[in-house]
């Protein structure tokens, strides 16, 4: 399939990572990607490499009129057609204890994980099938979220928080949609992946908890960050779950993928909840009160 007959699909915080390899395993599928970016180069980078099917749109997921211009450029360029898929992948990680935490960073992490991808959603839901004037089968949505979405860690409250609200977000949308619509509301719930993410994470970003009790566990944290990205999933894993996600004839309401799923996933949810934060607060090297 070529231009107007091929299916398109919207894809936030596409410059790099699992947005980039979203995009990228689209586009090879014969899909048109409307590939969200925040700079004007590397919404031109992003095209050199994936080719004609790829168009730019350059906005921020906190900035609404840039939000509302960029749904404008997709429903004049799908000429009345129903946009096929929307992929809700823009994010950040604020990290911290939440003893401690400014305000501020938490609005900030919302305002991006949570708030960003509700804005980008209503922003195209008449084009995947809630305005009938746009031709065609309902589209989906695919959020986002993170093994962090199910499972909190320590030190990464407002990451956690953002994705365990993306989730209930995610639910609460497929119910009200679908019936109505016929627009399905899909979660992907990755463990690490292999992206510039784990490597943004640096000591000075934590040097403000310096004087608190948690500071040798945030620099333990730090240390760790890039360890455990380079042992993560290939984002093209995640790409081609996504592409699965919105094609499938039944697609699950939900998937998590990640390595040593037994252990990160499902041994979790199975043991009762105070065995599990024993072992977690064993990982962090986080002695229990008195013990220490």
């Amino acid at each position: 399939m070529s231009g107007q007959d091929a299916p398109a699909a919207v894809v936030t915080g596409a410059s790099s990572g699992i947005g980039r390899a979203i995009a990228a395993t689209l586009t090879d599928a014969g899909w048109r990607v409307f590939a969200g970016v925040r700079k004007e180069a590397d919404g031109a980078a992003l095209r050199d490499a994936l080719g004609p099917r790829l168009t730019p749109l350059i906005f921020d997921v906190t900035d609404a009129p840039a939000i509302a211009r960029a749904a404008d450029t997709v429903s004049g360029a799908l000429g009345g057609r129903a946009l096929k898929g929307l992929v809700n992948n823009a994010g950040i990680a604020v990290g911290g204890p939440l003893a401690h935490l400014p305000m501020e960073d938490l609005h900030r992490q919302l305002d991006v994980n949570l708030y960003g991808a509700l804005r980008v959603t209503q922003a195209f839901l008449p084009m995947l099938g809630a305005d009938r004037r746009f031709q065609g089968p309902p589209g989906r949505i695919v959020n986002m979220s993170s093994v962090a979405g199910k499972n909190a860690m320590p030190l990464n409250g407002p990451y956690s928080i953002s994705k365990h609200a993306l989730e209930a977000m995610s639910e609460t949308l497929r119910r009200e949609i679908l019936p109505l619509h016929g627009i399905d509301v899909v979660i992907i719930g990755p463990g690490a992946v292999r992206t510039p993410i784990w490597e943004k994470p640096k000591l000075d970003d934590y040097r403000k908890y310096q004087h608190t009790a948690y500071w040798p566990y945030l620099k333990r944290m730090a240390a760790l960050m890039k360890e455990v990205g380079d042992d993560g999933l290939e984002p093209e894993a995640v790409g081609r779950l996504v592409l699965r996600a919105l094609t499938a004839k039944r697609p699950k309401t939900r998937y998590a993928i990640l390595k040593n799923r037994f252990m990160l996933w499902t041994l979790p949810r199975l043991l009762p909840r105070r065995m599990v934060d024993a072992m977690i607060a064993k990982r962090f090297g986080m002695a229990p009160a008195g013990r220490r």
